[in-house]
């Protein structure tokens, strides 16, 4: 992102404990860069655990993906890779002074998050409304469910007992994501507020960064959530 660093010119005065707001800076990011690490690790433990599972049974997995519609899937990515794009543009103003374009590069970062969630509401309400629910909480009717699918796959004549299994992964790492997309717009607005208090500016954005790093990295989940749930059958 980023290859500018803050200096002593500018009245920001580092922490004690570090040498200088160079120190402070590098430190810093290096802490961010280590969480993200451990957020991987996370979802690509379910990842793991998708591709393993999807290899097993892959007719539960082409079953449950025939309602995904990828039409949803495919706006969702838009705006999110939209809120990528405005993100970046709100860390570059602010390395620019340009406090109050920033400012709104990072609101609409917001919106995009929130047009995000909308459609995932949707996309939510409908599954539920069918009973396609995870584990035990499945109470989708069996002849509903082939009739859909038949209409997409003619050779499949009974559904599968353990067809939950599908929309189990599909909550976990839809929602789990959807958790993250959330806490990334409350950083975002955290770091908004601060910036009209002329807390950030050329020479001290540290913390509008790193959250520009977290969302980042929200985004490049869903690039690999979006096949895999909406595509892959």
């Amino acid at each position: 992102m980023s290859t500018a660093k803050p200096t002593g010119t500018s009245g920001y005065h580092h922490a004690h404990h570090f040498e200088s707001a160079e120190h402070e800076y590098e430190t810093a990011k290096q802490g961010v860069w280590a969480f993200l690490v451990t957020e991987i690790l996370m979802f690509g433990g379910l990842f793991v655990g998708y591709a393993i599972f999807h290899h097993l049974y892959p007719e539960v997995f082409k079953i449950g993906s025939t309602f995904t519609d990828w039409r949803l899937g495919t706006a969702n990515t838009v705006v999110l890779l939209t809120s990528s794009l405005t993100m970046a543009l709100g860390i570059y103003y602010i390395q620019k002074g340009e406090k109050k374009k920033s400012m709104n590069m990072l609101l609409i970062t917001v919106l995009c998050g929130a047009i995000f969630m909308g459609i995932k509401y949707v996309e939510y309400s409908h599954k539920i409304h069918l009973g396609l629910k995870p584990g035990s909480w499945y109470t989708a009717d069996a002849a509903e469910v082939l009739k859909h699918v038949s209409e997409r796959y003619k050779d499949i004549t009974a559904v599968p007992d353990n067809l939950p299994l599908y929309f189990s992964f599909y909550y976990m790492m839809t929602g789990l994501h959807g958790i993250h997309v959330l806490l990334g717009m409350g950083l975002i607005l955290w770091v908004w507020f601060r910036m009209g208090r002329n807390e950030f500016g050329p020479h001290h954005f540290t913390a509008v960064e790193g959250v520009g790093l977290f969302w980042h990295l929200v985004d490049l989940v869903w690039i690999y959530l979006f096949p895999l749930l909406y595509l892959v059958t």
